[in-house]
């Protein structure tokens, strides 16, 4: 059983308050898993800079194996490197390994061939947080919150302009507007809303009138949207979305592993267009070009750290055409 807690996704820290808060949940949840499919190791990969984490994780388990709540099972805390790439399951398991961080070709999936070719189950902090509670509590009782299809609750990481920064839970049935503006308490400093990222930077934008939105799957999938991470960004409307792109282009173009041709070379060029852009020096052609690097790297990058890395690009794209033309050259 291998827990991912790497959480490299930018402006997410939910892993790291759940870890932080209840650790033992954790574990009772990988433990569970471990009795399910018979598995006798679990490792808990944790990203390095989360150095108080790990500390508390490893504490909580000398105490379980001090009360004999592990049975046969050894469970142990992994420190990553800080490899982005190593949130996409197969790039972890070869880290854990000791080998370079890259995605593996699949099949063969995990569940067949994993860490150490074993057999091997792979999720994440929030899902095994959760297993304990539903099997206390009964399938029913989880089922009765949140969406209909898409039970239970989401913990959100609220940050950027907004009045309350922090992480909050909620059921999977509330709006996004809710969350904004009811968790967050609006947009700090008495600024209008602009737009809100979902799901870290691989995510795309949303504007205002969006916000009516619930948070389950297929709602979210209706506006073309998706939850990922449960990063929540807000973006208030002194800012030109080219200059948010800048950091969120650089971001990837350094957490690309270098595996794939079209990820490590799409995500250099449309990081060069848009701090090009973003200088005032770019035309319509560099538009152009950033679309159909997106499209190619969206079709032939190997993971999908690639396939994402230019969804924040062409969604702002797409929603604030004004802010690019805003920082174009003049062209003749």
């Amino acid at each position: 059983m291998v827990c991912n807690a790497d959480e490299g996704e930018p402006g997410t820290f939910k892993d790291r308050m759940i870890i932080e808060s209840d650790p033992h949940t954790i574990l009772e949840g990988i433990l569970i898993g471990a009795y399910a499919i018979g598995a006798k190791e679990g490792y808990i990969y944790c990203r390095g800079e989360y150095e108080n984490s790990i500390r508390i994780l490893r504490k909580a388990i000398a105490q379980a194996e001090e009360k004999g709540l592990c049975g046969d099972v050894k469970i142990r805390v992994h420190s990553g490197a800080g490899s982005y790439v190593c949130g996409e399951e197969t790039a972890l398991l070869n880290s854990l390994e000791g080998k370079r961080a890259e995605p593996r070709l699949k099949p063969p999936f995990p569940t067949v061939a994993g860490f150490n070719t074993k057999p091997t189950i792979v999720n994440n902090v929030e899902t095994f947080a959760t297993v304990p509670v539903i099997i206390d509590k009964g399938t029913d009782w989880f089922c009765s919150i949140g969406s209909e299809k898409y039970p239970g609750t989401k913990v959100f990481s609220l940050s950027g302009d907004i009045t309350n920064k922090g992480y909050f839970e909620a059921a999977t049935n509330v709006k996004l507007f809710d969350i904004v503006d009811g968790f967050g308490g609006g947009v700090a400093n008495g600024k209008k809303l602009k737009a809100v990222q979902l799901g870290g930077s691989s995510g795309g934008f949303l504007k205002p009138e969006q916000l009516d939105t619930p948070v389950d799957l297929d709602s979210m999938r209706a506006i073309g949207a998706t939850l990922g991470s449960g990063a929540v960004l807000v973006i208030d409307d002194s800012h030109n979305m080219v200059d948010i792109l800048v950091g969120i282009a650089k971001f990837f173009n350094h957490e690309s592993c270098g595996k794939c041709t079209p990820c490590r070379e799409g995500t250099l060029r449309v990081a060069e267009l848009i701090e090009k852009i973003a200088a005032g020096n770019g035309s319509s052609k560099d538009l152009d070009e950033i679309k159909l690097l997106s499209d190619y790297m969206n079709r032939s990058a190997f993971c999908p750290l690639g396939q994402s890395a230019t969804a924040a690009v062409t969604s702002a794209m797409a929603l604030f055409p004004d802010d690019f033309s805003a920082k174009m050259a003049k062209e003749v």
